[in-house]
């Protein structure tokens, strides 16, 4: 297992859409891991693989829940419900963050690592990032749809404002 180097918001890479995976083996089994050891290198809570200049449909998240390390291979999003706005950032776009409106709820069907079809429903932090990692795999960065920026002034205030 080994840290990859993670793509930057410069890279058009991360615009391109991501083709499915079709064979289950090593290698995939490989990337996973470099994947998940790239995230938690990184502080991450989600990581997809164009973000490593691989066009598959990958995603691997840990939200630091009961899930643990969650891998999705060609996921597709069945259903969404409610909403939620809330902060984002991204590894692919350091230094910044904005406000982002998500599904408060997601179904997500997809393949584990052995190519087993799975389905997995996620709610608040888990559906915000099952939803920021996929769209990750159709070249969409979440400063697309952003409703605004959070600038560092702005997050320095909050802080004051919760001690």
């Amino acid at each position: 297992m080994s840290i990859r180097n993670i793509v930057h918001i410069e890279d058009d890479l991360l615009r391109k859409h991501s083709r499915p995976v079709t064979r289950f083996d090593d290698r995939l089994h490989r990337l996973l891991d470099d994947m998940a050891d790239t995230m938690y290198d990184a502080n991450g809570v989600g990581l997809a693989a164009p973000q490593v200049a691989v066009l598959r449909q990958i995603v691997v998240i840990d939200v630091g829940d009961e899930h643990g390390l969650i891998e999705l291979i060609n996921p597709q999003i069945l259903e969404t419900e409610g909403t939620q706005e809330g902060p984002e950032g991204c590894l692919s776009v350091p230094g910044r963050r904005g406000i982002v409106v998500r599904p408060s709820r997601v179904k997500v069907s997809f393949q584990d690592r052995y190519g087993n079809p799975q389905e997995l429903v996620g709610e608040d932090l888990l559906a915000r990032c099952i939803m920021h990692e996929t769209d990750h795999l159709k070249g969409q960065l979440y400063v697309d749809i952003m409703e605004r920026e959070i600038f560092e002034d702005e997050e320095e205030d909050e802080e004051e404002e919760e001690q």
